[in-house]
């Protein structure tokens, strides 16, 4: 995989995990949503209010239509592990913006996720 293709790939995820980090921060609005007729129709309406939901959104259709540059680029079989680093990314910055746990356990199974990126992308 070339740099191009890589970084290409890199702008799929991490708007992909920035598209994650703006739904949870959606649903601190709306609070656990109950899947309860006239609960679920008021969660939705609150959330349907939220600037981060509709920047959630927007960053899901852009890293779609980075993504499939991507993969005209690069064969699936080596572009889709590196969605894991999804993993990785929004450990960090769930940690870092959301106040979200990161214990030792999670951070040795994100290291373990990152060697294996880095194998599949030398590949």
């Amino acid at each position: 995989m070339n740099l191009t293709s890589f970084l290409i790939l890199l702008t799929g995820v991490l708007l992909n995990a920035a598209a994650q980090l703006g739904l949870k921060a959606a649903t601190r609005a709306s609070g656990v949503i109950q899947m309860t007729g006239s609960s679920l129709w008021q969660s939705g309406l609150t959330l349907l209010r939220e600037p981060a939901l509709w920047g959630a959104l927007f960053a899901y259709g852009l890293s779609l239509i980075i993504w499939i540059v991507g993969l005209s680029r690069v064969p699936v079989s080596q572009a889709y592990p590196l969605l894991s680093l999804g993993y990785v990314v929004n450990a960090l910055f769930a940690w870092m913006l959301l106040g979200e746990n990161v214990n030792l356990m999670r951070m040795g199974g994100i290291g373990i996720i990152m060697i294996g990126v880095l194998l599949v992308a030398r590949s």
